[in-house]
């Protein structure tokens, strides 16, 4: 900077002090090769009969220097001619960046740095765009790198060939996370709160290990709600790090000052005039039932999504809703002021970023409109539809003024993610081995369109299945998805039969209601079923090969708070199956419902009740046995799956009927340091019931129940549960294992 102003000073000294407003002739321009005498005279913001003054020739100067086009500039106006000399800054041929193997960063690294390929050479550019690497590389957790810089120059063609050369440091490991403060929660629960991790052995996938800025700006931001989502309306986190040993480990460090826990007290909406209140009765019905309640930001924001929806269903299209707190000791009021916000539309909506996605894609999610007026909750809206494609890392927008007053115009701009995935997986449990692959496309064609192909063998099956998706089908908000699927399942040994199907099925998805979504389905099927020896003689009979053409529907609502680690909310689901053309009709009902709840806001114990009932009728004969029901191991542990339930001839042949309840509780902190353990206790009951063809293998009157206690964890090639259980009830032909086990994941 010294260098800068000093060349400006010298400048200026050259500069005859007592020019005082005279015109300018004409430009004498020298010393420039590259630059045109048009480029610098334009730049210089001066023009032929303009008055000039030393302090209009001063910031010349200014002008010229910052194009960075130029080393030396030195001006001299005499006789109403201004002499321009300049020397040119070197041109950047070639620039590379070297010590990176990761392209992607290299990529983003030069996205961001003003240097360039066939830009202009300057120094202080050059340290500046060395720090700002230096930056990014810590952001992203490389810490202790060296970074220089080389340069071979041209001096006949006045180029530059520039060389950023970097030695990557060892990413910085967290060794340790460390909560200091008042203790509110166990340390236990705010790593589950939080995105961080420590480094251990088994979590060397884990890009969370590792110090990095950005995923600690989200720590900051998860803790924060989660104490002002428990009362801690004043919570301030701040963070630091240390180094803990010379392998680049760190201890994370959040500082933690929860303040005072705060209530609910007296709420209030401020209507404009001329808005019904009638409207918002959804709304103020809320408030004296929030009174008394622990403060809450999810309670606030379930608030300002009411308003959103009321905004959308009625057509206001102009609508801003703001909020004012007020404290008294421990108790908060809260005023909802509603007003019209500045009306203005949209006069252009301009896409960029979208390298391999077509833009059609991302159009056809905008619920606004070129020309539409503008409505931010309907835009806020459109930005998360299009996130929620799964594309793209970044979403981001920025409006700017359109041609007059009335209009806006507004940038989407979108970073790409890649989209093809490879799995490959192994199981190895109490039932035998499972393994597994696919390969996945979701954005085939830039259309968003998502193949998804994959295989399972396990110990009775083959399983295979093709799908493809397409959101957005036919410019509406509903998904269209067929597949093809084929399996062959052998269980002569434990229930009498043996199976082989192909199929084909087409169907939609959509948003019927808020939250509330409907798949409806068409299934075609034909299978091929082959008995035992020694089934009955009404088994015997449905040999033989069958094509089926149902037509399927569920009914889904997830008001989950996550998904992952859930602590509250619901999820149910209602499905039914009717069939269209049939060689062996039955009709099937399934209902299933979970609810979670946090037992404890202090600890992370979380209580799950889940209820599960289905049931197969047959129209005109009886369900045939590969329809029939049996209770999986999942449902009702401690028992073997498939295993219980009507008996004939020793084949456990299922039955029409099958409902299940599970209780549970997760146990916190049962082993210090294992954060990706979960432990908990657990009650469950079932039962299968139901013969068509003989009343007298009917099995309903012994309810089945067991407890015991389940472990979960989390390992690097897949999820290892465990379950130990004892049978409370059961029949005499039921088979029991006290104890389950499954490493891998399945299909």
């Amino acid at each position: 900077m010294k260098y800068f102003l000093l060349k400006i000073a010298l400048s200026i000294f050259l500069i005859i002090d007592t020019v005082n407003a005279e015109i300018i002739n004409k430009f004498d321009i020298s010393g420039n090769k590259r630059i045109s005498d048009e480029t610098i005279i334009i730049f210089s913001e001066l023009k032929v009969n303009e008055e000039v003054s030393k302090s209009k020739l001063d910031q010349v100067i200014k002008n010229l220097y910052k194009t960075n086009f130029f080393k030396n500039i030195s001006l001299n106006f005499d006789n109403n001619i201004l002499s321009i000399q300049v020397e040119e800054n070197p041109i950047i041929e070639n620039l590379e960046i070297t010590g990176i193997k990761k392209q992607s960063l290299v990529e983003f690294i030069m996205s961001k740095i003003r240097l360039a390929e066939m830009k202009s050479f300057d120094e202080v550019l050059l340290s500046s765009d060395l720090d700002l690497i230096d930056n990014i590389l810590t952001t992203n957790g490389y810490y202790f790198n060296k970074i220089s810089s080389s340069k071979n120059v041209n001096n006949s063609l006045n180029t530059i060939d520039l060389k950023i050369n970097i030695e990557l440091g060892e990413k910085a490991k967290i060794n340790k996370i460390v909560f200091l403060g008042e203790k509110i929660f166990k340390d236990k629960r705010l790593k589950e709160v939080i995105a961080s991790e420590e480094h251990r052995f088994w979590k060397f996938i884990s890009k969370n290990v590792y110090i990095n800025q950005e995923l600690i700006n989200l720590d900051k931001r998860l803790l924060t709600n989660y104490f002002k989502n428990n009362g801690y309306y004043n919570v301030k986190v701040e963070n630091s790090f240390v180094e803990f040993d010379k392998e680049s480990n760190f201890n994370l460090i959040y500082n933690i000052s929860p303040g005072q826990k705060f209530f609910f007290n007296n709420f209030s909406l401020n209507l404009p005039t001329d808005y019904d209140p009638k409207l918002f009765e959804k709304i103020t019905k809320k408030f004296p039932k929030l009174k008394g309640k622990t403060y809450s930001l999810i309670k606030i924001n379930d608030i300002l999504d009411d308003i959103n929806d009321i905004a959308l269903t009625k057509q206001y299209e102009f609508i801003n809703a703001s909020l004012s707190e007020e404290t008294l000791g421990d108790k908060i009021n809260f005023r909802i002021n509603i007003s019209e916000s500045e009306k203005f539309y949209i006069e252009k909506i301009n896409i960029r970023g979208n390298f391999t996605t077509l833009e059609e894609v991302i159009r056809n999610n905008l619920i606004v409109d070129e020309g539409d007026p503008f409505n931010e909750i309907l835009f806020n809206k459109s930005v998360n539809d299009i996130q929620s494609l799964g594309l793209f890392k970044k979403v981001e927008t920025e409006i700017n003024e359109g041609s007059n007053s009335s209009l806006k115009e507004i940038d989407l701009k979108v970073e790409e993610r890649p989209t093809g995935e490879i799995s490959l997986t192994a199981g190895f449990g109490t039932t035998g081995e499972t393994l597994g692959g696919g390969i996945r496309e979701n954005n085939f064609l830039g259309r968003a369109i998502r193949l998804d192909t994959n295989l399972e063998l396990t110990p009775d099956s083959i399983k295979g299945r093709f799908i493809y998706s397409k959101p957005n089908f036919n410019y509406s908000d509903n998904t269209l998805f067929t597949a093809i699927k084929s399996s062959t399942s052998d269980f002569m040994t434990d229930s009498g039969y043996k199976t082989s199907e192909i199929g084909f099925s087409l169907g939609t998805r959509f948003e019927q209601f808020q939250n509330i979504f409907l798949s409806p389905e068409l299934d075609f099927l034909i299978e091929d079923l082959e008995t035992s020896s020694k089934a009955s003689s009404t088994l015997k009979k449905q040999e033989g090969s069958y094509t089926d053409l149902y037509f399927n529907y569920s009914i889904n609502q997830d008001l989950r708070d996550k998904k992952f680690r859930t602590e509250d909310g619901y999820v149910t689901t209602f499905s039914q199956e009717l069939p269209i053309v049939s060689d062996n009709a039955e009709i099937s009902n399934a209902f299933e419902v979970t609810k979670y709840k946090k037992l404890s806001t202090t600890s992370s114990m979380v209580g799950k009740i889940s209820f599960f009932g289905k049931t197969v009728t047959g129209l005109n004969d009886d369900v045939r046995i590969s329809k029939r029901l049996n209770i999986p191991s999942s449902r009702l542990r401690g028992f073997q799956s498939g295993k219980v339930g009507p008996v004939e001839n020793n084949d456990y042949i299922g039955g029409n009927h099958l409902s299940s309840l599970n209780l549970s509780a997760t146990l916190p902190n049962i082993v210090q340091g294992l954060d990706n353990l979960d432990v908990g206790v657990f009650i469950d009951a079932a039962n299968v019931w139901g013969v068509d063809y003989d009343s007298t293998l009917d099995d309903r009157s012994t309810i089945r129940s067991s407890t015991g206690v389940a472990l979960n964890l989390l390992t690097p090639i897949g999820p290892l549960s465990f379950s130990f259980a004892n049978a409370l009830s059961q029949a005499s032909s039921d088979k029991t294992e006290t104890f389950r086990f499954n490493l891998g994941t399945q299909f």
